[in-house]
């Protein structure tokens, strides 16, 4: 009964007992003295909602791996996904940003001081989840953070940096997105009792989706809709150099690669179209999508080595989505 329920479960199903498994943990949280302060504080950003792509990625990973039942992976999949929150409620201090997954931000609410202690309170929870899962899970999960926090620091330096490469870009990405796809998809293989060839296959399924889906993340900044849960542009705002923009500043020449250079430096929500009518000149555009493309089609290789499986299959869909997606 149970594989014939895996076999019809659709990504909607998988979504779904990840979010009724963090409920229930967050509500054992609030229930001790010792949770409750920080919780109560955490828990809106939390369940909020979001894609989730991180836990299912995790929950794929195992079911794709040979792992049997969804119980022996969900403490990991909830772990990737405080860690992932606990990031985001740090990015929105800094960033000064004031909406978070169509909410308000806690900074916004609670004020700095709590919202740092509610990050730092996510990712020891999201730590102490994943560490009941032995001690190669714990280096991987480390290396992963450590490696989070240098792309951190090394998008800071980039700030706003019109020399910035694409080599620098895709090392920033690689550590704040890349590598934690690839890192809870490998992880929870692992769990599964999976060989290296398989551990190793679904580390770089995740890898090349998430540069993919990073890609997307820029491309929507400046040319999706409100329902992205941030305004237009706030990467711009934040001078972050996302791909689009390294692109034109390398392709464009004179006063168009001028003015791009001041649209960037001293952006203003009035000045979007102005950037897009330049990007859309360089190209930036469809080299994005077309860089996009390939890393999904390169993911779609990776899985290739994976069992026929119900998960093979959401994990192809998965890569099939973030062609097309829009928020």
């Amino acid at each position: 009964m149970g594989v014939l329920k895996d076999q019809s479960r659709t990504l909607e199903s998988y979504k779904d007992i990840f979010e009724d498994s963090l409920e229930q943990m967050v509500l054992q949280r609030m229930s001790s003295n010792a949770d409750r302060p920080a919780m109560s504080i955490a828990k809106d950003v939390l369940l909020a909602g979001g894609k989730r792509y991180r836990p299912i990625m995790s929950m794929l990973g195992f079911k794709a791996a040979g792992g049997g039942d969804l119980a022996e992976i969900i403490d990991f999949a909830i772990s990737a996904e405080l860690l992932h929150t606990a990031t985001l409620v740090h990015d929105d201090v800094y960033d000064q940003a004031k909406i978070r997954r169509g909410k308000p931000t806690i900074h916004m609410t609670h004020g700095i001081s709590h919202a740092i202690i509610a990050g730092d309170y996510l990712f020891a929870l999201g730590y102490e989840m994943g560490s009941r899962f032995g001690s190669e899970i714990i280096d991987r999960v480390g290396a992963s953070c450590s490696r989070m926090a240098s792309s951190e620091i090394l998008q800071f330096k980039h700030i706003n940096d019109l020399s910035t490469r694409p080599e620098d870009y895709y090392d920033i990405i690689d550590g704040k997105t890349a590598g934690p796809f690839a890192t809870g998809g490998s992880s929870a293989a692992i769990i599964a009792g999976a060989d290296r060839e398989i551990v190793d296959s679904v580390w770089g399924f995740g890898m090349e989706i998430g540069r993919a889906f990073q890609l997307v993340d820029d491309l929507l900044d400046i040319i999706g809709d409100e329902g992205i849960g941030k305004p237009r542009g706030t990467d711009v705002h934040e001078g972050k150099m996302t791909l689009p923009i390294i692109y034109a500043l390398t392709m464009l020449r004179g006063t168009e690669r001028a003015e791009l250079a001041d649209v960037v430096t001293n952006f203003s929500d009035e000045r979007l179209e102005e950037l897009t009518r330049l990007l859309e000149k360089a190209g930036s555009f469809e080299y994005t999508r077309l860089l996009i493309s390939n890393h999904i089609d390169r993911a779609l290789e990776h899985s290739e080595v994976l069992p026929e499986t119900n998960a093979k299959l959401l994990l192809i869909e998965i890569a099939e989505l973030s062609r097309s997606r829009t928020s």
